[in-house]
């Protein structure tokens, strides 16, 4: 009996975004010229589509060709070579060329923020956004997730721009209508519908990503990756990211990310200028038959706690070995690799209610994540006239502040005379304690910016507007 094969691919390569502040209602039906009832989301998507963008991005890669193809995971393979996605070029020990297409959306028109996915914009050198008016937009990298494949892109110089309403998707429900939208096969603003398929889903891939997903069966495509899932109502239900399928095409199998775990995530990116991941403290694995009898409980879906890690937030809370946790927050929970997502995406610090079983009863806690220090994840450099310097969350003895953490070979930064392990301690005399309070600074727009540097012994200030 032949193993059948399963292609799960990222679909970075076509680009919708909203971009209009609004609360779209479903019309149905839609009124012609003749004055005749004909059911049609056709009033809905003229006001969302404007909300929709197209990314454009260019990099180097430093690996070599053999490096490079290591790092594509097998099932990702095909999708880099076939021509839409990305294109390399040079000699297998020199920095490689690559060009790439991805969808994103949006989310705040002010700002100039768009949320994509990682996967999209990764190691790109040069950022282009593309409106549905055809206005275009450098792009910076604010800050991005690999591990929930997340990424936040600030427009430069963003003007009349709109922005497009997060709905809450925890209230979402297998049967609701779903629109989707990208630029499948580069073809050019796509619009599909179906419905949500499911919803808490994983992939059962080994990649460690944080997967919580929603189903849906709305033509998804490689073009479609960053591209917004909506409802009828024209608000962000979730990101296109992924798709399975036997061919590498539609098979009417996608996923999007749920609304809720990205803003969680993007809030965190601007708060703090980092992921700064929730931790409860627990091993399992998910619940099975076999287990729920064992166990002497006749719930059939949750998470099984194998493990409790001594002094965490689950032992402080008093679950215990055994325990199945059901829900979180009053959402019920369908697997272990859902309670891992939504945990690992909430903020450390948060408090969350948990609902678990324990010899057939259900018990209540509520639970204060601990930060999970291995698993942060850091903003990219937010300075103007400074590109080329990655920035991290610097706390050592008494200094607080911002570390350059490495420097790109003759970028901006560079030749300002920045240095891989110089930390920001200050913008024109205004103390600087993270990357946050860094954005905070600069988003005031101050005519001059001078940034307070501690290098080794040296305390000085550098000149950059």
């Amino acid at each position: 009996m032949k193993k059948k094969s399963f292609i799960l691919t990222s679909i970075a390569l076509g680009l919708s975004v909203l971009s209009t502040s609004f609360v779209a209602q479903a019309s149905f039906p839609f009124i012609d010229a003749d004055g005749q009832q004909i059911p049609s989301l056709a009033p809905m998507l003229e006001k969302v589509l404007p909300t929709v963008v197209s990314i454009n991005v260019e990099g180097k890669q430093k690996s070599s060709r053999q490096n490079s193809e290591d790092a594509i995971p097998e099932e990702f393979r095909r999708f880099f070579e076939d021509g839409f996605g990305f294109s390399f070029g040079g000699m297998d020990n020199s920095p490689r060329s690559f060009r790439g297409l991805g969808s994103g959306v949006i989310i705040n028109a002010q700002k100039g923020y768009v949320l994509t996915n990682n996967h999209v914009v990764d190691q790109a050198d040069k950022i282009t956004v593309m409106l549905q008016d055809g206005r275009e937009f450098k792009g910076k990298i604010v800050g991005k997730d690999e591990m929930s494949d997340i990424a936040l892109v600030q427009l430069e110089n963003p003007k009349n721009l709109t922005e497009i309403k997060l709905a809450d998707s925890d209230k979402l429900r297998v049967g609701d209508f779903t629109v989707a939208i990208g630029n499948p096969f580069g073809l050019g603003q796509t619009t599909t519908s179906g419905i949500v398929s499911a919803l808490g889903r994983s992939t059962g891939s080994d990649s460690g990503t944080y997967e919580n997903y929603i189903q849906t069966d709305a033509a998804v495509n490689r073009g479609n990756s960053g591209g917004p899932l909506i409802n009828l109502k024209g608000e962000l239900i979730g990101i296109n990211t992924a798709i399975i399928s036997p061919s590498g095409g539609n098979a009417g199998i996608a996923f999007a990310i749920p609304s809720n775990m990205a803003n969680s995530l993007v809030q965190q990116i601007l708060e703090f200028g980092e992921v700064r991941r929730g931790l409860l403290g627990i091993k399992g694995g998910e619940l099975n038959a076999d287990l729920a009898k064992a166990f002497g409980t006749d719930t059939q879906q949750g998470a099984f706690v194998s493990e409790v890690i001594p002094n965490s937030a689950a032992d402080k809370a008093g679950i215990k070995a055994g325990d199945v946790i059901i829900s979180i927050n009053g959402q019920k929970l369908k697997s272990f690799a859902e309670l891992r997502a939504k945990i690992a995406t909430t903020g450390a610090g948060k408090a969350i209610d948990l609902t678990y079983v324990r010899d057939g009863k259900e018990k209540e806690v509520k639970v204060t994540l601990q930060s999970d220090e291995q698993s942060k994840t850091s903003a990219r450099s937010l300075i103007p006239n400074l590109e080329g310097a990655e920035l991290s969350n610097y706390s050592k003895k008494s200094i607080k502040g911002v570390e350059i953490t490495s420097i790109k070979p003759k970028s901006m930064a560079a030749k300002r005379g920045l240095e891989e392990g110089d930390i920001i301690i200050g913008v024109n005399r205004q103390a600087i304690e993270n990357l946050g309070e860094l954005r905070k600074a600069l988003d005031k727009e101050p005519s001059a910016i001078a940034l307070n540097i501690l290098r080794g012994d040296s305390n000085f200030y550098l000149l950059i507007k």
